[in-house]
């Protein structure tokens, strides 16, 4: 599962010369499949991006949909692990959520190639590629109960009023945030993302005690 606020601690043991070979090739195919979508991305465009044969590429993949689904895991985790990043050092409730907000003020030019691969990946498998639209709706529910948490815990500590609704707000901020996100991409301008961030911020400001 991957969650917004909290990091993935994994062991990173010393990788041999295949698994750095496979780590590569994960890493070089990740933004085309955020760039061009699942269905978008062929076999050939990652042996071109790679530079590596057929041959290798399945030594370390059974086939597409397996290269797929470890291509969509790196995604979700290099964004997880950055929105960590950037609300880790935050002490109060109000700046953990501005800063999850400030985290997609430029939609344009991302962290990663293409845009946000949460929302890429949602609207590229929804009909498509039912195991991965599983691993986007897990990556929504726990986002969304990360704020959730995050707002729960500004009430608790006298931040904010209990008149905040934690799930309401909580799925307005991720609906907005990505709705924002393509929204803006497709018009090619940050400004409106801007916009939005203010005004969420300036709402949340409403329930400050």
């Amino acid at each position: 599962m991957v969650y917004l606020f909290r990091a993935i601690k994994l062991r990173v043991p010393m990788l041999t010369k295949a698994e750095k070979t496979k780590q590569f090739i994960l890493e070089t195919a990740a933004p085309l499949y955020n760039e061009k979508g699942i269905s978008g991305v062929h076999i050939d465009d990652v042996l071109a991006a790679t530079k590596l044969t057929k041959g290798c590429l399945y030594g370390h993949f059974e086939n597409k949909d397996d290269l797929s689904g470890q291509v969509i895991d790196l995604l979700l985790k290099k964004i997880s692990d950055r929105i960590y990043m950037a609300v880790a050092d935050k002490k109060t409730a109000k700046a953990k959520i501005f800063a999850f907000l400030d985290f997609y003020k430029d939609p344009i030019n991302t962290y990663i190639s293409g845009g946000c691969p949460i929302f890429n990946t949602a609207v590229d498998a929804d009909d498509n590629y039912p195991v991965i639209k599983q691993k986007i709706a897990g990556v929504f529910r726990a986002g969304q109960q990360d704020l959730i948490n995050v707002l729960v815990e500004g009430i608790t500590n006298g931040e904010f009023s209990a008149n905040l609704d934690p799930p309401v707000f909580a799925f307005k901020l991720m609906a907005s945030i990505e709705g924002g996100i393509v929204m803006c991409r497709t018009m090619d301008t940050a400004k409106p993302m801007q916009s939005l961030i203010k005004s969420l911020k300036a709402e949340l400001e409403q329930y400050i005690l």
